[in-house]
């Protein structure tokens, strides 16, 4: 009843209650901004900055904000913004998806809430799907911000982490929402919490947030590590795939898998010399030939991927989008390198990983704007908790959304787009043609060249023109060939002669795997109120119904014919078989979120744990901690329990020893340990073993100074931590693969993952606790004063060449090891001396500490060593 409720057009969210009510009172409050100078006006940024610290809230102060908002963006743009962009400014405030039609002005309506939410000075971001919007909207957007005292800047994949951090700190940080993502991951991989970029997760508004949240959510961010493998499995998987004949195996259309019949089965068992394919030996093998399967059977070239200079680059399915600096995982890369005689490259490891999903829920604040999101507003709700208010336009649609058009073949539908193009061009009616895959918009783009119809095509392979390109499609006589990109984010603005021959002409050839993509493509046309036609020309032979829709019968239903098949039950057919793949790819995002929230509970326990260790002056807690959990996991391990009760206290005693006090004069003595109650046993041995370590540690401190003990102690947790975790993630990637297995043994594959994984996470924990502690006790380099000191230089020196000028930065680095060492050395002796000044409260002149810095060195030497 709820959802017939929203659908009638007098029934208004919660939301838009809020936004209509403060609507009222930024209008009402206009007159007197307008009043204001130039000079007033920005100083109005200080007072509300000043009001929010008093304690003022952002929703108290909102109205007087947006009002001077409104204000500035007139005055530095030239634009006053429509009441309509107020309305889904106030609804992007309120943390919802603002639903704005093309060409409506998103970019402007963003100003207002970025200002507002920019005022608490814990930093904004706005996410892009490119670098081109992201550069593009900062420079205009950014004048309307730096004329209000707001400071922008643009984050790119290319910037060093000094750059990134400068960029983070200011006011607003635009950026394309995979590298917010990335610098997530690689923040949680520093060793100094100094060299994180990103600061809290506060606000972030997103653009084109359908693409983002929906489209891309089963995509995981990866940030990955090269290790060793031989490529020569690959190209024998690949060998034996090209073999196989299609009876040997079977595809899954609708689920894109594919599986080896007893055909199959066969063939590989006498091409591998096998008597049991699937023996658990073999079960490295079964993953690769799966991984050729799938390379060689489903993934399409110009569709899955496109080869580019000699590399595999991913497409996005929904967008057309080249997916930059994305990779399949767990060896599908290397699959594809091999079908497509590439060189084959090492299969990555896996360091760090986050899906968007989880990544974006982090954010205090997470709003969006979009064309298109009402068809996918339960999964916004269900995921992100966000609502989706579509915005009245400013002026009425008037554009016509004809009838779908079905053919019987791709043949008959290509004639028709064919004669449909000439027909149009006669005009000089300008057409943008949308198709879903690239192999399309090249078959087009050969029958335009070969009928003499002059066109541009616009797909992955020209994504660096595409602002260009889309930007001329509203001109006279423009004919223009789109993957589904079709240009987002960039308007395409008829010309006056385009109009008066009836504005932009969008023709789609296929219905994509979500009406919100379609209704994106007819959007194009038809912006601001101007006049316009979409049209959809479809065939039997479309994805959508060869996957979804049985197409083999519904041709032997429809006799073959050259003209279009106007049947309510074909378009019946298109409609459900569209329902259908929405729902199978919500069920496949909802999976891939339920699998991450596992590991996601996993990977915000370790991560808080590596910020402790990062961000503690004092790292005693941790370690007894550790060495406590470690003992009482020996304790329990069944090698040191006899079977009719009680420890086997020679072997505990031999490996208690062995584990911790190899380099310690102390040593447990087993008489000593089994005189004691065991519930006393763990308690003695903890104490024993932290007395040891305070000793030795004590010594160390006295020698070399706190700092230097704390960074040893840091480095060895921080190292172990990474270690285990990265061994863990993959490990989970190869348990949630194998759960999956787990389906022929009528198991739940998700119940079997969290179950095991759970096992795994508890047993991490443990294996990083005893691992740490022990390299804490065993360490070399904390008994060995030589190696204690190259630890200390190693961290002294990194800190020194942080510290020197980035002029002379790159000379300081090309010196000597040697001399460096020397440098840093004596400079860590002024710094103690200093310390022992100052904490002794001598009047003592620190000149008058006499350790030269550039030791046994004549500095009037000209040799650039001593220099």
């Amino acid at each position: 009843m709820i959802k017939k409720l929203k659908e009638i057009p007098f029934f208004k969210s919660t939301e838009m209650k809020i936004a209509e009510k403060t609507l009222q009172q930024i209008n009402d409050l206009e007159p007197s901004v307008v009043n204001l100078t130039d000079e007033e006006l920005q100083n109005k940024t200080d007072e509300f900055v000043r009001r929010i610290q008093e304690g003022e809230t952002l929703e108290h102060i909102r109205p007087e904000v947006f009002a001077v908002s409104r204000e500035a963006t007139k005055r530095v743009l030239k634009k006053r913004p429509y009441d309509v962009q107020m309305l889904g400014g106030i609804i992007l405030d309120l943390g919802s998806v603002a639903e704005m039609r093309t060409g409506e002005g998103k970019t402007i309506t963003s100003i207002a809430p970025v200002y507002l939410n920019a005022l608490e000075k814990k930093g904004v971001i706005v996410s892009t799907v490119n670098e081109y919007l992201a550069e593009r909207d900062a420079a205009e957007m950014g004048e309307v911000f730096s004329f209000l005292k707001m400071t922008v800047g643009v984050n790119k994949p290319s910037m060093s982490p000094e750059e990134k951090k400068q960029i983070y700190q200011c006011d607003i940080t635009y950026s394309i929402h995979s590298e917010l993502g990335f610098d997530y991951l690689r923040d949680n991989m520093v060793t100094n919490i100094n060299d994180k970029v990103q600061r809290g997760l506060n606000y972030i508004l997103l653009d084109e947030v359908d693409s983002i949240l929906i489209d891309e959510a089963r995509t995981p961010l990866i940030i990955s590590g090269g290790e060793s493998s031989s490529s020569y499995m690959y190209e024998v998987a690949n060998q034996f795939a090209r073999t196989l004949q299609p009876g040997d195996y079977e595809i899954d259309e609708e689920s894109k898998t594919i599986k080896l019949v007893d055909s199959g089965i066969d063939k590989a068992n006498k091409f591998f010399t096998l008597s049991n394919l699937y023996d658990i030996k073999n079960s490295e093998l079964v993953h690769r030939i799966q991984n050729a399967l799938r390379a060689n059977f489903i993934m399409k070239k110009d569709v899955e991927y496109i080869v580019k200079d000699e590399k595999i680059e991913l497409i996005d399915a929904f967008t057309g989008r080249i997916m930059e600096g994305r990779a399949y995982s767990e060896g599908l890369q290397q699959a594809i390198q091999a079908k497509e005689f590439l060189e084959i490259e090492s299969e990555t490891k896996t360091l760090a990983t986050i899906t968007y999903q989880n990544f974006f829920r982090m954010f205090k604040k997470l709003s969006g704007m979009t064309g298109t999101a009402k068809t996918e507003e339960q999964e916004f709700i269900d995921i992100y908790n966000m609502r989706v208010n579509p915005i009245p336009t400013n002026l009425p649609n008037i554009r016509v959304d004809d009838e779908d058009s079905i053919y019987w073949g791709t043949r008959q539908k290509l004639n028709a787009i064919l004669k449909e193009v000439k027909q149009v061009s006669k005009t000089g009616q300008p057409i943008l043609i949308g198709t879903s895959q690239i192999e399309q918009s090249e078959q087009l783009h050969q029958l335009f060249d070969q009928n003499g119809i002059v066109h541009t095509v616009l797909n992955a392979k020209q994504n660096e023109q595409e602002a260009n390109i889309i930007s001329q499609a509203g001109q006279l006589n423009a004919i223009t060939i789109a993957t589904n990109m079709a240009g987002r984010g960039t308007d395409i603005k008829p010309s006056k002669e385009a109009l008066a021959v009836g504005g932009l002409y969008v023709l789609g050839t296929d219905k994509s795997e979500s009406r919100r993509i379609d209704n994106q493509l007819r959007g194009r046309s038809g912006r601001q109120g101007d006049i316009g036609y979409s049209k959809f020309f479809l065939s039997l032979d479309d994805q959508l119904i060869l996957r979804f829709a049985g197409a083999d019968k519904l041709k032997e239903i429809f006799p073959k014919s050259e003209e279009a098949l106007n049947s309510k039950q074909l378009k019946r057919h298109f409609s459900n078989a569209q329902k259908k793949i929405e729902g199978f790819n919500y069920d496949s995002r909802k999976t891939v979120l339920n699998y991450d929230d596992v590991i996601r509970q996993q990977r915000e326990l370790m991560y808080s744990q590596r910020d402790l260790i990062l961000v503690s002056e004092d790292l005693l807690f941790v370690i007894e901690r550790m060495v406590f959990r470690s003992v009482d996991d020996v304790l329990k391990n069944s090698m040191f329990l006899l079977k009719n009760g009680g420890f086997d206290y020679t072997k505990l005693t031999e490996y208690i020893n062995d584990q911790w006090l190899k380099p310690f004069d102390f040593k447990f003595e087993e008489s000593k340990l089994s005189h004691l109650h065991e519930k006393d046993l763990a308690e003695y041995i903890f104490q024993n073993l932290m007395e040891q370590y305070m000793i030795v540690r004590q010594r160390l401190i006295d020698s070399f100074g706190e700092d230097s003990i704390l960074y040893h102690e840091r480095s060895i947790l921080i190292s172990t931590i990474d270690s285990y975790w990265q061994n863990h993630i993959n490990s989970m990637d190869k348990l949630r693969s194998n759960s999956n297995m787990v389906q022929y043994a009528q198991k739940n594959p998700y119940q079997v993952y969290t179950q095991k994984g759970s096992k795994k996470f508890e047993r991490l924990i443990v294996e990083i606790a005893l691992q740490s502690s022990v390299k804490l006790f065993n360490n070399p380099s904390a008994y060995r004063q030589d190696q204690m000191e190259e630890v200390m230089i190693e961290g002294y020196t990194q800190e020194f060449i942080d510290k020197i000028p980035e002029s002379e930065r790159e000379y300081f680095k090309t010196l000597p090891q040697d001399l460096k060492s020397k440098i840093v050395k004596n400079l860590i002796q002024l710094e103690q001396s200093i310390a022992m000044v100052e904490s002794n409260d001598q009047s003592q002149d620190l000149q008058s500490i006499t350790i030269d810095i550039l030791p046994d060195q004549n500095l009037n030497n000209s040799s650039d060593e001593a220099k």
